[in-house]
């Protein structure tokens, strides 16, 4: 490990095991010690293999042991000689934030929070395998999925400002519903509206510490204003497309005589059917994300609505962003002074783009993207804002969370669910959880320190610290 700053860190590129460009590492000097704990360093390595990889392989300071490709990885791949690859975008497609303000104090709230936890708990179901039927039919889901949150607000679920405050716009063009297997769909159709397990939730926070003022000014926020951060992603039909999808692309690197550095890694080339097909699909897992938290945002507010006797409009619930980690995007960027067309694969990293791209929503252009960034649970979240530097640096990428520091089953082992819970009593946090085993896997121990990941691309200078949430209350599977 080479040294560039305080918070930047390089793996020299090594022709001779076959990298084709360095890795670069954003974190302090402790977390690049946690990652070389697992695989993470390993796994960057590998993927810096792949044909087409262009500048450097980039690992945020949440980075930790993936399938194949580490969480917490960013990688750029010219359109013209590179690849695509499903294991380097993740099985849980689109798995992205959603933060909703509101005009509530905690001391209006404190009152009224049993009774919202019980209603959020109710309205936004949580759990592995969990679904709710709201009388889709697949032909509905074909226009959901390809159009986006178009459809579902048409349906009723959310207003027209929402989309203008959604990657995307909430619909990523070039979504295939037909290059998409009938079991994603039978899986995916009872899930809309559902958060899911592992470390998804809803969680009412709020803003503890405003640190950039001028960019919480535009963003609409301030101290102790109560807002709700939503995680989850395309649940079970994103999870079988990056199957099916890991199945094509092995046979195609079979019937093409390639041997990869870790089979997890399975591409395909830029242009073939199979990419091409790979990516409509993955498209459509996107729009599908997008869509499940949209609907649950409706019964979010439905739910601070029967719980206040107030509209959500009355309460200031207004969306102030939605954004993707687990994608792959088609993007042009500089590499070199080289204007570039690019396959950006980010896995556990958010898109962090500065000031004055075209892409972000004409309500932030001037500051920079909101990056919304969970904490672990029970701990703080952050709102941060993309910088100039990010797009020279990192593809315009940010790290995604905390990210892990202990395997689910060692956080089992060695974590009880009381030590969690009695925390967050200490700390005067509302839980409800559906597993008791989940609480010991998502504890706050299992996780690195967000403070100091955050801290980490401050210092790199790739994202800017807005405001720090704090929780109040927590609603997981």
């Amino acid at each position: 490990m080479k040294k560039l700053s305080d918070f930047v860190w390089e793996l020299e590129q090594d022709k001779s095991i076959g990298m084709r460009v360095p890795v670069r590492v954003y974190a302090s000097k402790r977390i690049v010690e946690q990652m070389q704990r697992d695989r993470t360093l390993k796994q960057a390595t590998n993927a810096t293999t792949l044909p087409g990889i262009v500048k450097n392989m980039l690992v945020m300071p949440d980075g930790h042991e993936g399938y194949g490709a580490p969480i917490g990885g960013v990688s750029a791949f010219d359109v013209n000689d590179g690849i695509v690859s499903p294991g380097f975008c993740g099985f849980d497609i689109n798995c992205g934030i959603r933060v909703i303000k509101t005009n509530i104090t905690e001391k209006e709230l404190r009152p009224r929070l049993p009774k919202l936890m019980d209603a959020l708990f109710k309205n936004v179901p949580s759990g592995v395998g969990s679904t709710m039927n709201l009388g889709f039919s697949q032909q509905e889901l074909k226009k959901i999925v390809e159009d986006g949150v178009d459809y579902v607000i048409e349906k009723g679920f959310g207003i027209e400002e929402d989309k203008e405050r959604t990657e995307e716009r909430g619909a990523i063009a070039g979504a295939d519903s037909n290059k998409v297997s009938d079991l994603a769909k039978k899986r995916g159709i009872q899930q809309l509206g559902t958060l899911g397990a592992g470390n998804h939730f809803a969680e009412v926070q709020k803003v503890d510490k405003i640190l950039n003022r001028e960019i919480a000014k535009v963003y609409g926020m301030h101290e102790g204003q109560v807002v709700v951060m939503l995680h989850s992603g395309s649940r079970g039909y994103g999870h079988q497309i990056c199957s099916d999808y890991l199945r094509v692309c092995d046979a195609y690197l079979k019937k093409n005589g390639v041997k990869l550095a870790d089979p997890e890694l399975a591409y395909a080339v830029a242009g073939t059917r199979e990419a091409e097909d790979y990516l409509s699909a993955m498209r459509a897992a996107v729009n599908f994300a997008f869509s499940n938290r949209q609907i649950m945002m409706h019964f979010i507010r439905k739910s601070f609505a029967d719980t206040f006797g107030k509209s959500f409009d009355e309460l200031g619930m207004e969306l102030l962003y939605d954004l993707s980690h687990n994608i792959v995007k088609l993007e042009e960027h500089d590499v070199d002074g080289k204007r570039m067309k690019l396959f950006v694969h980010r896995k556990g990293a958010t898109r962090a783009f500065g000031p004055g791209r075209s892409e972000i929503t004409k309500f932030y252009r001037n500051v920079g993207q909101p990056v919304l960034i969970p904490g672990s649970m029970g701990t703080a979240s952050y709102v941060l804002a993309g910088r100039a530097e990010s797009m020279t640096e990192t593809f315009g990428s940010s790290c995604h969370g905390a990210g892990r520091v202990m395997s689910r089953h060692q956080a089992l082992r060695d974590i009880p669910s009381s030590k969690t819970l009695g925390e967050m009593e200490k700390n005067n946090i509302e839980i409800r959880v559906r597993s008791k085993k989940l609480v010991s896997e998502e504890a706050q121990w299992a996780y690195k320190d967000v403070d100091e990941v955050v801290a980490s691309v401050e210092g790199a200078k790739i994202s800017n610290a807005v405001a720090r949430l704090i929780p109040l209350g927590v609603t997981k599977g």
